[in-house]
């Protein structure tokens, strides 16, 4: 196959464009053509355990689904996952080549582009049509050399850049021709148009400001996306926006998470946060533990620096106080190692070489080590023998009795986790927990809500990828999406 390109930059973080790619994948399955998504780099916390036994950005395994294939570590061949305000770990295909400091990846990116490349290449050789998400911006001055992320990939393998900008942010007009005035000549004329995204209002009132934006840059607008309110679809990084919360007024089961400063695979609160029946709240720093049935303890990229995080935030006594009035707790791969006696890092995986104590309410320890456990994973509860399913991405190797009443059993033969024999905790590896609606039902009367209701998060998640393709179709500029993407000759992909 010889794959048309077509990539989608942004003005800004979080101004829609994974959603976009989402929504330009379904629309193309939709039609027939095979289709792949695409993000050279990802810095994200959010990880998806691939086909191939690798990990990616959660966005691009959205967008996997939403093409119809499975998750491969080629739709997002790097992936960066921050461990400190200037420090990463950097996975190259699914694997982690070790941990670097910014100025330090700066040098590899040279490397970490002919990885971009090497997948560039041979999704251009399976798929008919690929569909690229860049990443921030690409008028970041300070991060145009060597960039491997936005216009330096697309001048690499010549293809056409659509701009999308959030005009519930504001300045919307201001982004799109700033972003385009701070681009090289070559860049600009690339940049086959705008899309809007987020509007809520009347078109009308919004038609002169498209008019002036065509006339001013001599790129045509694509299309106006509206606000698509009740998106179920997982997050790329980001903890919800503001206003994004539902309302849950009336809702029989009250959760709280502590929102860690390195949470990751935060997705898989996703079915609490939408069930009809439960209200489930992040707690930020500097806010009170509220009263609650159930705390989660969710996943870290940096388990000790959390697990003291959580101490300065009076998460300690809250947690104690909370099951001595018969709260119910949870916690999921770094949450899980937490509730033990101890966190070693012996060799520094996460940070500085040491140990930690942990919050003491299982009797194990965990010790952090170089390999990484990256599979798909599927068993029973042991809270009444229910289906679950889901994927570890983990560095810890726990230890202790507490292990001997596992919360799972999974159908390789392995226990996972923990149940604490007064029934209070449960304490699991497997991402994904709430996500099979059996386990989420069993979960939830375990934590004390009474006939929950049936709720299916992966059907949430299908439904709202089915809403963007429609908006797609009903509200941008098909006949040249469809030139970009599937009849553009004049655009080899490159190899």
């Amino acid at each position: 196959m010889n794959a048309r390109v077509l990539m989608v930059q942004g003005c800004t973080s979080d101004a829609g464009k994974s959603a976009l790619v989402t929504g330009l994948c379904r629309w193309l399955h939709r039609q027939g053509v095979a289709v792949a998504p695409f993000k050279p780099q990802n810095m994200a916390l959010n990880a998806a355990v691939t086909a191939d036994g690798g990990e990616i950005g959660r966005a691009q395994a959205v967008q996997a689904q939403a093409a119809g294939v499975p998750p491969h570590t080629d739709f997002n061949p790097v992936l960066l996952k921050p461990q400190s305000d200037v420090g990463a770990q950097v996975i190259v295909h699914g694997h982690a080549v070790g941990a670097m400091e910014a100025h330090r990846y700066h040098d590899y990116k040279q490397v970490a582009m002919q990885a971009v490349l090497a997948s560039h290449r041979r999704l251009c050789e399976r798929f008919e049509a690929v569909v690229v998400e860049g990443a921030g911006s690409p008028a970041e001055i300070n991060l145009r050399e060597r960039d491997i992320a936005n216009m330096g990939y697309a001048e690499a393998v010549d293809c056409p850049v659509i701009l999308i900008a959030d005009i519930d942010r504001g300045g919307v007009f201001a982004h799109l021709v700033g972003t385009l005035a701070l681009l090289s000549a070559s860049e600009r004329a690339r940049v086959a148009g705008f899309i809007i995204n987020r509007f809520r209002g009347d078109m009308a009132l919004l038609q002169p400001g498209l008019d002036w934006l065509q006339q001013e840059t001599g790129k045509p607008v694509l299309g106006v996306l509206p606000y698509l309110h009740g998106l179920s679809l997982e997050a790329e990084d980001a903890l919800p926006r503001d206003g994004d919360e539902r309302d849950s007024a009336g809702a029989g089961l009250r959760v709280a998470v502590p929102a860690l400063p390195h949470i990751s695979n935060h997705t898989d609160l996703d079915a609490l946060r939408n069930h009809p029946d439960v209200a489930c709240l992040f707690v930020g720093p500097g806010q009170q533990p509220p009263a609650c049935d159930l705390i989660v303890l969710p996943g870290s990229k940096t388990t000790r620096a959390d697990l003291q995080w959580l101490r300065d935030q009076g998460w300690e006594s809250a947690i104690a106080r909370h099951l001595r009035y018969g709260g119910r707790l949870i916690g999921i791969c770094g949450g899980f190692q937490m509730l033990g006696r101890a966190v070693h890092d012996p060799q520094g995986i996460e940070g500085l070489p040491g140990s930690s104590d942990g919050l003491g309410w299982l009797d194990m320890e965990t010790t952090l080590a170089p390999a990484k456990v990256l599979r798909q994973a599927a068993g029973t509860l042991t809270l009444g023998d229910t289906p679950v399913r889901g994927y570890e991405i983990h560095c810890g190797v726990s230890q202790g009795a507490a292990l001997d009443r596992p919360a799972c059993l999974l159908s390789d033969g392995r226990p996972d986790g923990a149940h604490s024999a007064d029934d209070r905790i449960l304490g699991t590896y497997l991402h994904g927990l709430f996500d099979e609606p059996q386990a989420l039902s069993a979960l939830l009367a375990w934590a004390g809500l009474r006939d929950p209701v049936p709720f299916d998060i992966r059907q949430e998640r299908e439904a709202s990828i089915d809403r963007l393709a429609d908006a797609v179709e009903w509200h941008l500029d098909i006949d040249t999406l469809r030139r970009l993407l599937v009849m553009n000759g004049e655009r080899p992909c490159a190899t």
